[in-house]
């Protein structure tokens, strides 16, 4: 990726992870988030159904690098079971948390209003991934899912899942992959510290999802633009709280 500013100089995606500085961890009790987010030219989140055709190399290397880095991968259900999620990690980044003193792994949290969980998606039956279910309702992991934890949390609300995280297990930092449910909810509550949001070249029209979806947000919520860096045609923009 290379900074619009100084378009001679190469950034990592490991260097830009490395700025978010994620061990500071959050503010009032809770874990520093950060979400990241793809989308085509005219909005849309998804292409057939996913996101993977929007992505580019350095769009999925800071996917990575920034589950890596964090202590916690949070996803909304619909994220996990339409990207199938699985195998969230390379070896060598595994290694490396556990060379730091850290899980191999993030833990894998998900919030569900309704109960209904993709249990079917591999993350679930993959041992050594702790997931923790967070349900506005009584729900129960079926045999064969393991590493998981269910707490009930009236409404299944952003703020008390984060603050549980935090208050139960520790978590300094929260890296967001959606979807736009999940974001709106965390916008909506001032939850979101850093937004990496990447432009794919592409115009997909259609009735599909965008970045955000819902009622729209009061005010609405402001960001500043922290850096715009760019790898081929895509965009990479680093906005703040």
């Amino acid at each position: 990726m290379r900074p619009l500013r100084d378009p001679g100089a190469d950034v990592t995606a490991e260097e830009l992870v490395r700025g978010l500085r994620l061990a500071a961890g959050g503010r009032g009790g809770r874990p520093r988030v950060v979400a990241i987010m793809i989308a085509s030219v005219d909005g849309r989140a998804t292409v057939e159904g996913g996101s993977t055709k929007l992505g580019h190399r350095e769009d999925r290397a800071l996917l990575r690098g920034l589950r890596a880095a964090a202590d916690c991968l949070l996803a909304g259900t619909g994220t996990i079971g339409a990207e199938g999620y699985a195998r969230l990690l390379d070896a060598d980044q595994r290694a490396a948390r556990e060379a730091a003193g850290r899980p191999a792994h993030p833990l894998v949290a998900t919030l569900t209003r309704s109960g209904e969980v993709p249990w079917e998606t591999p993350v679930f039956s993959e041992a050594g991934v702790r997931k923790q279910v967070y349900s506005g309702v009584p729900v129960t992991a079926p045999a064969g899912v393991t590493d998981t934890t269910v707490e009930v949390i009236p409404g299944a609300g952003a703020r008390a899942a984060l603050e549980h995280l935090h208050a139960a297990h520790g978590i300094r930092s929260v890296a967001c992959e959606g979807g736009p449910g999940l974001l709106r909810a965390l916008l909506a509550d001032d939850l979101v510290d850093d937004l990496l949001l990447t432009l794919a070249p592409l115009l997909v029209g259609g009735e599909g999802p965008t970045s955000l979806s819902g009622p729209a947000l009061e005010g609405p919520p402001r960001m500043g633009l922290h850096d715009v860096l760019r790898a081929d045609d895509h965009l990479f923009l680093h906005y703040t709280r």
